[in-house]
């Protein structure tokens, strides 16, 4: 059975522990701190705390930042699905984002308390004032300081009538 890597929206959904190995960045348990959730006290020992490599972190950047989804990914994040690549785990998340990257990078996942992602999504970035598109997330807008709004990628569409498909009757 393959060791689980829970991200923080995997434990506020879950009332006791998946059966297995179950391991987790030391930011998922800071952040379950953080919100003072009781069940930490329970789990104890249960859950394992390790830290991942600056290798992978880097190997997740780089892909979640190919698929627009750096912007959308908290620190902690990068760090669950780093630590998944580390030691060949699945990653257990509810976080949409969190999905798409590790499908980018080949890494397996498993929903918890909703249906996963159906397809891979790419992400660019608008400017809410002046209507300009970014690939990469920013605080605001370099032209009008305006916030910035995360859109899917449009996906191209295929024509209904293809050139080798027509007749020249």
């Amino acid at each position: 059975m393959a060791v689980l890597v829970l991200d923080s929206s995997a434990l506020f959904s879950m009332d006791q522990l998946p059966e297995g190995e179950s391991v987790c960045p030391p930011g998922v348990v800071d952040e379950l701190r953080r919100y003072k959730d009781p069940r930490l006290s329970l789990w104890g020992d249960l859950l394992r705390v390790s830290d991942c490599t600056a290798a992978s972190v880097k190997r997740v950047e780089e892909a979640a930042g190919r698929s627009g989804d750096i912007g959308r990914l908290s620190p902690v994040d990068v760090t669950v699905l780093a630590l998944a690549l580390d030691i060949g785990g699945t990653v257990l998340t509810d976080d949409y984002s969190i999905q798409n990257a590790a499908r980018v990078l080949g890494v397996p996942y498993r929903a918890v308390g909703q249906e996963g992602i159906r397809r891979v999504e790419r992400w660019n970035y608008r400017c809410t004032g002046c209507g300009k598109w970014f690939k990469e997330r920013r605080d605001e807008c370099p032209i009008c300081g305006s916030s910035m709004r995360a859109h899917r990628k449009r996906r191209a569409r295929r024509s209904r009538m293809q050139p080798s498909r027509l007749s020249s009757d």
